[in-house]
């Protein structure tokens, strides 16, 4: 029988937490290997649906776990459509010479180099292993990968929670997206021009 209730504890390095009945607050285990959404994870607060079971020892456990936002578009996908769009605006304004082409391939290196160290540091954690420091992170966001961030984020389901690291982060896409326009501006302009010729 299908019940309701919300992720009240969740460890997704380990991946397992525990569903709080919603109706009379008893509290299941659940492992991931139970969460019926596929390219997402469970976080906790979430409201989700599932049938209650026991496990080999008889304790209570959640199975078939499913979230009520199973048939809402993935985070990751509104992320993917944001960065590309930047990405193709500045490659149109590279086309029609606003930009030098080095700075398309400055966004898009470093955006590909982004997404791997999300990568790479998201593996790390579930194996406690040696992470990239959150300020190497955020300089490559700074000088123009957070396209690639941004997608990382919300695909890996990694430093997309935390605070203090997504107020930095949306500094650094603010500086940089200021920086873009300077480039544009006609304050910017001979800078523009000197990149040109360093170029030709």
């Amino acid at each position: 029988m299908k019940q309701k209730g919300t992720v009240r504890k969740w460890n997704d390095e380990r991946g397992f937490g525990f569903i709080r009945s919603g109706s009379d607050n008893q509290e299941f285990f659940f492992h991931i290997k139970s969460f019926k959404n596929y390219g997402k994870r469970p976080e906790v607060g979430m409201e989700v649906s599932f049938e209650a079971g026991v496990d080999n020892q008889g304790r209570k456990q959640a199975q078939k776990v499913r979230s009520y936002e199973g048939d809402k578009a993935h985070p990751a996908l509104s992320a993917f459509f944001l960065a590309a769009a930047f990405l193709f605006a500045v490659v149109l304004l590279s086309f029609f010479g606003y930009l030098p082409e080095v700075i398309v391939w400055l966004y898009m290196a470093t955006s590909l180099l982004s997404f791997l160290l999300y990568l790479f540091d998201k593996s790390a954690a579930r194996k406690d292993q040696r992470r990239t420091p959150e300020a190497t992170l955020h300089h490559l966001a700074l000088i123009g990968g957070w396209p690639g961030a941004l997608f990382a984020q919300q695909l890996l389901r990694h430093k997309s929670k935390k605070k203090s690291f997504r107020n930095m982060f949306k500094i650094t896409v603010i500086l940089n997206v200021l920086m873009l326009i300077y480039l544009l501006s006609p304050y910017g302009a001979w800078f523009v021009n000197k990149i040109n010729g360093l170029a030709a």
